[in-house]
């Protein structure tokens, strides 16, 4: 674990406990500070992975301000996590994939995206170097190690997917939580994963150190329907319905900042995103390789915010290939994602 990364989670966890102690122990909801700003706290899942970048780059834009919010955002790899401390009442939002909303609702619990801001979810199926030669698909997955950021995450409903998709099944593979990052980095180096899914910068980190090479690649809209069917809309902001009906005006604010992030992402390159970013964002892998990530996919990020069409069918086809807790069941996708904020904002 990084130095920085240690200090996130120092952070998160003092910004819990503090939140903790001002909503009385777990009832979760915005407050004004003296200032006359409204508080929101937002739990990402990897605040440093470029498939999170909008969360820090609102901040820095200085785009939360301007819209009156103090947001304070908390770290956590891994967005199952995130989404636990939502329904706890620790904090108000998570920054994470979409998809967990349709898991979510499956299991009884009514939460929904607001704003999406990737199209594309961005993951990188990466084989350990000296594997390569054996695992050249999904179809090779049978008896191995898949690394995923942890049990339930995003990766790894895509990693059960993929197999699925390629006729393993789910009991034939072994997902292991390894985060992302140097965690990620380091279980390819000792041999704790065959192959593994994860994001930039790690990817970047991997083909550098000649660690990995990518077997299926989501970076692009094209690469996304090839592996899954359609398109996958992945890193959005979501809140439980309750906050949203309780707290429209709040949400209306925070929307319209990330969708001034996401119109500003459009009109810059890598180059000029990374000079925004904090240097620890970029130290494994240097700023220039950083900046060249980006700009290689940046077709990931929504230009507008809004919900692609076909992308929250395709998801409720992937999660119910493999998850007990969909298939079969009934899922009102109409009540797990919103496009009012997004269409007042514009």
């Amino acid at each position: 674990m990084s130095a920085y990364r240690k200090t996130l989670a120092g952070v998160a966890v003092a910004a819990l406990a503090l939140g903790a102690a001002a909503c009385g122990g777990g009832s979760s909801g915005s407050s004004k500070s003296s200032g006359g700003t409204t508080t929101v706290r937002i739990m990402v899942g990897g605040l440093d992975k470029q498939i999170y970048l909008p969360f820090m780059l609102t901040e820095r834009l200085g785009y939360y301000k301007a819209a009156g919010l103090d947001v304070q955002m908390t770290d956590e790899p891994a967005g199952v996590d995130a989404e636990n401390q939502m329904l706890a009442g620790n904090v108000d939002a998570v920054g994470g994939f979409y998809d967990h909303n349709i898991d979510l609702q499956a299991k009884g619990k009514s939460t929904e995206s607001v704003a999406q801001m990737l199209q594309a979810p961005g993951e990188v199926e990466m084989v350990r170097s000296d594997e390569a030669s054996s695992i050249t698909s999904a179809a090779n997955f049978a008896g191995k190690k898949l690394g995923i950021t942890d049990l339930g995450s995003s990766t790894d409903f895509i990693t059960k997917a993929l197999a699925v998709h390629a006729g393993v099944p789910v009991n034939r593979i072994t997902p292991v939580g390894v985060q992302a990052g140097p965690t990620f980095i380091a279980a390819m180096q000792h041999k704790q994963i065959d192959a593994g899914m994860t994001t930039e910068p790690t990817i970047t980190a991997l083909e550098q150190k000649g660690l990995a090479k990518p077997i299926i690649d989501m970076r692009t809209a094209a690469g996304t329907r090839a592996a899954l069917g359609g398109t996958y809309p992945a890193t959005c902001v979501y809140f439980t319905t309750a906050y949203v009906n309780a707290h429209k005006a709040t949400v209306q604010k925070l929307v319209n900042a990330y969708v001034k992030t996401l119109k500003w992402i459009q009109a810059h390159n890598g180059t000029q995103i990374a000079d925004q970013m904090p240097p620890a964002y970029y130290t494994g892998v240097g700023k220039a390789n950083y900046a060249r990530a980006l700009d290689s996919e940046k077709g990931i990020y929504s230009p507008d915010g809004l919900m692609p069409a076909d992308g929250p069918s395709t998801i409720l086809n992937v999660l119910g290939s493999f998850s007990p807790d969909v298939k079969g069941h009934k899922i009102d996708l109409s009540k797990t994602y919103t496009n009012t904020f997004v269409q007042q904002a514009k």
